[in-house]
């Protein structure tokens, strides 16, 4: 099997990110496809699934977020990345590298999850020509469902504050919600779930730059009808806050596509790979 080429993207603070890059040898015609990853999941998830976006003729970069996987230097404890520097720095980041590498003037973003909620403050977000959110939603709690809809108040009122003392970082794998996380990210995660919006409500607060309103490109949001976090609200949530972008919502039944559960993490599995047509499907309708 073809192995990705590793590379490193610096951002416009100096913070070096790890990456991975399938580059083909000779230009292809197709944009190049930018994978965004959801909060506290590593690049190593979406390699198969970017191998079959490769497969499909494309080029794709994908990446871990600054203190998370090999995007992470030192102590965890002492890591000061948070979820706006994911948003204002690490993603322009991967999205000029990737425009500097296959020298073509706009990429294709998949996000999945937070990687599909950071664009209205993505600095060259003129340089995305389409975003399909995968599993993206507000994440308020007051609209999630299922056990997370009890337990996600745990997490974010209990463990993270007691985890951040005691240790120095949320400790979201004690958990199982994927790595621990840099203790502002735990923080921010938890008061922009608090309310409707997700970062609309820093704003003004930490964050002073928005293009929330300038972005006019197409945006499909995609989500299962048991994701307990990307519930319809959460989703539509989400969308509202691009009000002059061409939206679009796409909800899948597991059943009607031979699954037993999608839910939030399983789009880019193995297992779950005959959604990934679909997925494409929508990224080349531009």
């Amino acid at each position: 099997m073809i192995q990705p080429e590793k590379v490193q993207l610096y951002c416009q603070d100096g913070y070096c990110l790890t990456g991975s890059l399938y580059q083909h040898e000779l230009p292809v015609p197709t944009l190049p496809i930018l994978i965004c990853p959801a909060t506290g999941i590593r690049q190593r998830f979406y390699q198969a699934f970017a191998t079959w976006l490769f497969e499909q003729g494309y080029d794709v970069l994908w990446f871990d977020f600054r203190g998370i996987g090999k995007s992470l230097h030192g102590k965890l404890k002492d890591s000061q990345a948070s979820i706006q520097d994911w948003g204002m720095l690490d993603i322009p980041a991967a999205i000029d590298y990737l425009l500097q590498r296959t020298q073509k003037s706009q990429v294709l973003m998949i996000g999945h999850s937070a990687g599909g909620q950071l664009l209205g403050v993505v600095p060259n977000y003129h340089r995305v020509a389409k975003l399909v959110a995968v599993a993206g939603s507000t994440g308020y709690v007051k609209g999630l469902s299922g056990q997370t809809k009890w337990f996600a108040p745990v997490m974010f009122k209990v463990l993270f504050p007691l985890s951040s003392r005691l240790v120095g970082y949320g400790a979201s794998r004690w958990i199982g919600m994927g790595e621990n996380l840099p203790k502002a990210v735990a923080r921010q995660w938890r008061e922009f779930c608090s309310q409707a919006g997700y970062i609309e409500n820093a704003l003004g607060k930490s964050i002073f730059q928005d293009f929330h309103d300038k972005i006019q490109i197409p945006m499909t949001a995609i989500h299962a009808i048991d994701d307990e976090i990307a519930t319809k609200t959460n989703v539509e949530d989400l969308l509202r806050l691009y009000p002059n972008a061409q939206k679009k919502r796409i909800e899948l039944a597991p059943r009607e596509w031979q699954h037993q559960e999608i839910g939030h993490m399983a789009w880019f599995k193995r297992s779950h790979q005959n959604l990934w047509p679909l997925v494409l499907k929508e990224l080349q309708d531009y």
